[in-house]
């Protein structure tokens, strides 16, 4: 895929993210934030047997930011929990498909630390 494709599914999964929103029942809550940029996401998690059955996740911040938290919903759902807990950096980052560049770095990686 070109960088211009990829950058328009950045830009889509901005605009209109996938699995978006709370989750009023969830077993785990997680937040993270960058305090250089004021990104923030939170991801509200619902197990089912040990794998999650559903995810959701609230942020505010940057294109990158939001866009790969988007994606990393729809690389997660279904997974068992261990799995989740060293789900690879590189495979999200192969995700967005753009070179990154250091300093937007926290940005693309803020949904998996």
């Amino acid at each position: 895929m070109s960088d211009d494709l990829y950058r328009e599914q950045i830009l889509e999964h901005y605009k209109n993210p996938h699995h978006f929103g709370e989750l009023p029942d969830a077993d785990i809550t997680q937040e993270g934030d960058n305090p250089l940029c004021g990104d923030v996401i939170t991801f509200y998690l619902k197990l089912d047997d040990g794998r999650l059955g559903d995810v959701r996740f609230r942020g505010r911040g940057c294109a990158i930011s939001q866009a790969s938290a988007s994606m990393l919903t729809d690389l997660i759902v279904g997974k068992p929990l261990q799995e989740l807990k060293t789900f690879p950096t590189k495979d999200l980052l192969e995700e967005l498909g753009i070179q990154i560049s250091p300093a937007r770095m926290k940005c693309a990686t803020l949904s998996v630390n």
